[in-house]
């Protein structure tokens, strides 16, 4: 199936670009419920994948050997844009397992918070692997490594205990064969999958309502899910998207967004699984058919869908802080049978 068009963005009278793309809504008994474009289209999860990522941590007994809290665990879910109080998670969680945090490989990058990042600019100071977005992630795997009393020295490579570990995690919560899942290289230097939209939302629907998954899985997700909606500004900042979405959400819904347009929700209770991708990598383009697609089904109320506005409907602003267009989104989902 070709993708959908899903935003158009306007300047004057013309819609001068347009994201498409493709969406799957699944339920957590496997049921399509609703698609755009093509609900099996394949491509990497990239940190969205994240929340399953750190289950082992807290399945195999990890997370409560080292008495990490919650928002230590949500942490491990998160694509965080260096705030101090990201940065000094990272180092409670490093001081909990007993290890220094210079064996985290997952890159240097200025912190995606902008005052951040100007201050450490205008104070002369170097960002860290600390101030990486997927420092949690890492930590998380590390913790882990610990726990099994892994070589943490080559965590980040596929044949690697750890990773082989979150790979069974991935096949198994994606109802997707293990041998099937495309692996490539993330921004961070850990394996990324490649597996089809319908088994990224069969994943948070399962997140979203573990009924039937065994009591240890049961309870994990239940604890990684509440963990994430507990501490929302821990996933991606002051200001992020996941951020706002889940504490407009009050407890309805996870979310968590990855690179290469790609995102995700989890409608708790209700046991349902959403995925957005933008072919042309666009976040410009997620987020508004990420919320309006809330809105239409109804998981999230008006008055919800009016505190996203901000991303909902994007204005399309110039140097001069003109208002030139609009962000706007158009998808139409179609009901499967």
């Amino acid at each position: 199936m070709q993708a959908q068009v899903l935003v158009e963005v306007t300047r004057g009278p013309l819609v001068e670009n347009r994201h498409r793309g493709h969406v799957a809504i699944v339920d957590w008994q496997g049921k399509l419920l609703y698609s755009a474009g093509d609900p099996y289209y394949k491509t990497y999860w990239r940190s969205s994948a994240k929340p399953v990522q750190a289950l082992p941590v807290v399945e195999l007994g990890a997370v409560d050997h080292y008495g990490i809290s919650p928002r230590e665990l949500a942490l491990f879910c998160a694509s965080h844009n260096g705030e101090a109080f990201h940065t000094e998670t990272v180092l409670k969680i490093f001081a909990k397992i007993g290890r220094d945090h210079t064996l985290l490989q997952c890159g240097v990058h200025l912190p995606i918070h902008k005052e951040t990042a100007k201050a450490m600019l205008l104070a002369g100071e170097e960002p860290t692997v600390l101030h990486s977005n997927c420092s949690g992630k890492h930590s998380g795997m590390l913790t882990l490594v610990t726990h099994l009393d892994f070589d943490p020295s080559n965590y980040l490579d596929l044949n690697h205990p750890v990773q082989q570990i979150i790979l069974d995690y991935i096949a198994d919560m994606t109802g997707y064969p293990r041998e099937q899942i495309a692996i490539g290289v993330d921004g961070c230097g850990v394996p990324v999958h490649g597996l089809p939209l319908y088994n990224m939302s069969l994943a948070y629907a399962r997140l979203a309502r573990p009924q039937g998954l065994g009591k240890k899985r049961e309870e994990a997700c239940a604890r990684i899910t509440g963990a994430m909606m507990a501490n929302p500004e821990i996933i991606s900042g002051t200001d992020g998207f996941c951020t706002k979405l889940m504490q407009a959400g009050a407890g309805k819904l996870i979310a968590k967004g990855g690179a290469a347009g790609v995102y995700c929700v989890g409608i708790i209770d209700q046991g349902i699984g959403i995925t957005v991708k933008c072919e042309d990598g666009a976040s410009r383009g997620r987020e508004p058919v990420v919320v309006e697609i809330l809105s239409q089904l109804g998981y999230l109320s008006a008055q919800q869908v009016q505190a996203l506005e901000e991303f909902h409907h994007p204005q399309n602003i110039n140097h001069r802080q003109e208002k030139c267009g609009e962000v706007r989104p158009v998808v139409k989902l179609k009901q499967e049978g």
